[in-house]
């Protein structure tokens, strides 16, 4: 979803073969909406499976070659477009036409000649819904204490980033996390002190890694994973030496680990590469896992790489 920040208005794709239609919808919305528009279902299509997919869709029933009903389908067949709200604009008024439209999953219906008061009333009702249920998806993949994405979130982003790099050839890289010596820190700090204690680590996780498409999630308990795709093993051992270093360098006391006088992380590394192919993302985080249980038996505060 389009950010709702003041500075960046929420976007509608306006899809319809006559320029007219199309120039009448664009003038009533674009003072309070970025307007995108094309005269194509196919272009449609295309816009809503982009980078900069829009908010919502007016999509016309009646047009040549595919349509409006042939392209709703088609959006809310695609997980990556199913959630954009698509309302018909139709002259059709008849409640068979209604009922076929609502069956495909369109929100609503504009009827031609456009009103202009309904038009924007109704886009403005699902515009606010759709928003109001991005926040619930967002949050709903957020760690409540640390902010930062949460177990499901991780798991959804594995299997994305495994289906991708698997069939165009990348390496993958995953890092799972422990914080040394955690059990002893909540014992004599407090589970107050704790939490900040993980708040803070989570910060300094997700500040050192440099590049968007990296990933960094609470996995429970004191152990985060960050998925880094197109990631080779030597990158892989090199991004977390940095996080180790930079967890280290916040310096937050902790008298009582056997490990080090601050609290540390250890880290287990592993990569699913064509030189060393792993099944399957199962086996990616089992080598994972492996690692760092063999970075704790070597004295933690260390990353180990399968």
């Amino acid at each position: 979803m389009n950010t709702t920040d003041s500075h960046e208005k929420n976007s509608v794709l306006i899809v319809d073969d006559q320029p007219n239609n199309i120039h009448t919808l664009g003038t009533l919305i674009k003072d309070d909406y970025k307007v995108m528009v094309t005269t194509s279902g196919s272009k449609a299509l295309e816009i809503a499976q982009s980078d900069n997919p829009p908010d919502l869709i007016l999509l016309d029933i009646m047009m040549p070659e595919m349509d409006g009903y042939e392209v709703c389908r088609r959006l809310k067949s695609n997980e990556q477009t199913n959630s954009i709200p698509v309302i018909f604009v139709t002259a059709m008024d008849s409640a068979e036409d209604e009922e076929k439209g609502f069956n495909l999953g369109a929100v609503d219906y504009i009827s031609k000649p456009f009103n202009p008061t309904i038009v924007r009333a109704r886009i403005k009702t699902h515009m606010n819904l759709k928003i109001k249920t991005d926040m619930l998806e967002k949050l709903s993949m957020q760690d409540g204490l640390t902010a930062i994405p949460n177990r499901r979130f991780f798991d959804e982003s594995l299997s994305k980033e495994w289906s991708r790099c698997t069939r165009n050839g990348f390496p993958l890289s995953l890092l799972i996390m422990d914080i040394d010596n955690f059990k002893l820190y909540n014992d004599n700090y407090g589970h107050g002190a704790g939490d900040n204690c993980l708040i803070k680590v989570a910060g300094a996780i997700k500040n050192t890694l440099q590049r968007p498409t990296d990933m960094a999630a609470r996995y429970g308990g004191e152990e985060f994973v960050v998925l880094l795709p197109e990631t080779d093993a030597a990158g892989a051992v090199h991004v977390a030496q940095g996080l180790r270093k930079a967890v280290q360098g916040l310096g937050i006391t902790h008298q009582h680990s056997p490990t080090a006088s601050v609290v540390t992380i250890s880290v287990g590394a592993s990569t699913h590469c064509l030189e060393s192919p792993a099944k399957n993302k199962e086996q990616l985080l089992k080598w994972a896992d492996e690692a760092l249980y063999r970075a704790k038996e070597m004295g933690r505060n260390q990353v180990q790489s399968a």
